[in-house]
Order: structure tokens, then sequence, then C-alpha cells
């Protein structure tokens, strides 16, 4: 009991993002809702070219605070947020170097709320005062998270191989322009970009999904970095982290989001089994037969995002930017509604 309280406590600073904990923010988003201020609880963000997400949260002290997820990486804390004349004022600090001095960089999101939707300004100022950026956006409420599906109820239809074990066919490069270092060999769907040292093109189904449950067997290599996309919102990581410390980035994490309550890792060059099944936008993921996240509400998108839309259908793709990595006997089972 004890191990798994602090496995517990650890998972809920991991999640954070530098400042709130998982459980932050299925309260702010739960079924029961959130507070009657209009800029409070969560949002989907269209960033041109990318995805985001932002999470307001009201403190016991009445002020207000924030977390956001811009394009890449994982949901992180901002420097301050407020209401300023009917609007939400959110500022970040960038930090970087100039003639060698450490110097930081101060960026300012404005929010104009127009019913469940936001338009948005960024502004950035370098050290001196002097305007290095800006950008419009916009965004839209996301609606309350329902509560954990019942998944012993749940229906799945018949299986569909994603893989044949020959070719490419059923998928597509994302990316044209970059290396594409996907091929299928001995049965088995492969990248391989450490040789050559390119990024690589993610890779994407042709067919598109809405709640299913998918099943793979991944090998990992050395210190590789890779990522299975739900619906191209969600990434459940796929990491050569045997060994290491429970971590939001870990292997089979719901990527900066819901760390692993389990070190289930087997190490690189060893084929792993994933078990992941989507429903109502809830993840659960079984690694090596021992699940490690359970019905856990996914907040919003993960960085990598096609979109921060999480009402659409979507593709399974394939994280491939980063190392080499083998997949096969990839088979999903939609959910029959």
């Amino acid at each position: 009991m004890k191990t798994l309280v602090k496995y517990a406590l650890a998972c809920a600073v991991l999640a954070a993002g530098g400042l709130f904990s998982q459980n932050t923010w299925a309260d702010c988003c739960s079924l029961n809702g959130c507070p009657a201020q209009p800029f409070i609880g969560c949002w989907a963000l269209d960033l041109g070219g990318g995805a985001g997400w932002l999470g307001v949260e009201k403190k016991k002290d009445g002020s207000l605070a924030s977390t956001i997820l811009w394009y890449g990486g994982s949901p992180v804390g901002t420097a301050s947020t407020k209401v300023e004349d009917g609007k939400l004022v959110v500022t970040r600090k960038h930090g970087y170097k100039q003639n060698g001095k450490s110097l930081t960089k101060v960026e300012t999101l404005t929010f104009a709320l127009d019913g469940d939707r936001l338009s948005a300004r960024s502004v950035t100022l370098d050290a001196e005062g002097k305007q290095v950026g800006q950008k419009t956006f916009k965004g839209k409420k996301i609606p309350p998270v329902p509560a954990a599906p019942d998944l012993t109820k749940v229906k799945f239809g018949d299986p569909i191989p994603l893989l044949n074990g020959k070719d490419l066919a059923g998928w597509v490069a994302m990316n044209p322009k970059s290396y594409n270092g996907w091929s299928v060999k001995d049965g088995a769907l492969q990248n391989r970009v450490a040789a050559v040292r390119k990024h690589g093109t993610n890779l994407r189904t042709e067919r598109t999904f809405e709640d299913f449950n998918l099943t793979t067997e991944v090998m990992m290599s050395k210190n590789g970095n890779s990522g299975i996309y739900l619906r191209g919102i969600y990434e459940i990581q796929m990491m050569d982290s045997y060994g290491k410390p429970l971590n939001r980035h870990n292997m089979g994490a719901l990527y900066g989001r819901v760390c692993p309550t389990v070190a289930a890792e087997k190490p690189a060059g060893e084929w792993q089994t994933v078990d992941i099944t989507l429903v109502d936008r809830h993840v659960t993921v079984i690694l090596n037969g021992k699940k490690i996240i359970d019905n856990q509400p996914a907040l919003g998108c993960t960085g990598g995002a096609i979109t921060a839309d999480e009402f659409v259908p979507g593709p399974i793709y394939l994280q491939g930017d980063h190392s080499d990595v083998s997949y096969r006997n990839m088979v999903i089972r939609p959910v029959i509604k």
C-alpha cells in the first residue's frame, strides 16, 4: 500500500507540468462542471499549422493560474494569468542567450471570448522590450470530460489488421518533404533514421477511427523515442525508458499528461506488447501484460497532435522523426456504438 501511495504521489507531481496535478485538471474539466467564471476550464487551441491546449484554474485565493501546451512538448505552467478589460491575459517567459548572457523573452497572450470560442493574439518582446514575434490564433471550449466508462460493457467490432507484413499499403507519409525511413522487413514495419542521421517523417493510416482498442508489438532501439498517436490527437509514448524512474514521458505514458503507475518496460532490442483502449476520452494502457494506465481521462491533446479537436475521427499515426523503431502485429477493434 505504501508503494502504491508513493506511485500516486509521484504521478500527481509529474503530471503537473510544473504547476498543476492531473487531478486538479480532472476536477476543473469534470462532469461536475467548472466554476462560473467564463475563462475557467479547458480550451482546444488552433494555432495554425499545429494544435495546442490551455487550462485555466481559479485558485483558493481567488487568483487565476494556467497551464498551456504550445505545439509540441508537454503542458507547462505559465508565468501569470489574469483578466483585464474582459480579456484573459497570460504571460510566458522564455530564456535565451545573447553575447554569452542569459536573457528572458516575455510572451503575452491575450484571449477575447465570444461564447465558447476564443480569438487570441500572442506578442513576444525580447529583454530590451523590442517586439520579436507575434501570432494570431483561436480556441474553443472543451466540453466536460464524462465519467470513466465501464469497459466491461463496451462492445468492440471485428479486428482490423493495420499492418500486412509486406508493404506500406494503408499508410501514408505525413510530410513528403522529410526523409522517409519507413519500410517493411521480415514482416515488421520499421523506421530507420539513425544511420542517415536525419529526422524522418511520421506515418499515418489512411483510415480514420473514433474509439477503439489497439494492440501491437514494438521494438525500441537503444535510447529510442517514438509514439503512437490515437486519432492523431493523443500520444502514447514509445521510448527506451527501461530502468528509469516513473515519468510522464516514459514508455506507455499518455505523453506529458498521465504517468504510468508501474514500470513495465523491457530493454531496448526486445519485442514488447502494447494494448491501448480509448473510450470516451479515457485511456487504458497495458504494457507487457501489466496495466500501467487504468481508464484515466485525456484532458486535451498532447504535443505533436494534428488537431486539438477531440471529437473528430482521426488516424493512427506513428512518430518517426526521432529514432529507429519497429512495429508488428498491429490490430485495431473499433467500438460499436
